[in-house]
């Protein structure tokens, strides 16, 4: 069984159990978080729309922390012109834990 959610105008493929990194979250570590489903697939086949309205998918914060660095760096050939910056994107590590009707 999966489900498609939607969060921050990204979708997800989960499953119970899974770990998903998500864009940085409001919520603390060990709280209950609930996200919009689109779409669910089970035994008796795939429900989209209206169908899975009812549908209603929870996880866990399991922490908040930042990816790895990503360099960027600039330059003008010829021109001794460079620029060097970092940056680390803040994210949310969650474990789906129920796909259910509500």
């Amino acid at each position: 069984m999966y489900a498609i959610i939607e969060n921050g105008s990204k979708q997800y493929r989960v499953s119970e159990g899974d770990v998903v990194k998500f864009e940085k979250l409001d919520a603390q570590v060990g709280e209950k978080v609930e996200f919009n489903v689109l779409l669910v697939s089970d035994e008796n086949g795939i429900k989209v729309g209206a169908d899975c309205q009812g549908m209603k998918v929870v996880g866990e914060v399991l922490k908040q922390d930042k990816s790895k660095k990503v360099i960027v760096f600039k330059y003008k050939a010829k021109k001794n012109e460079r620029r060097k910056q970092g940056h680390r994107q803040p994210f949310t590590a969650v474990k789906i834990e129920t796909i259910t009707a509500k």
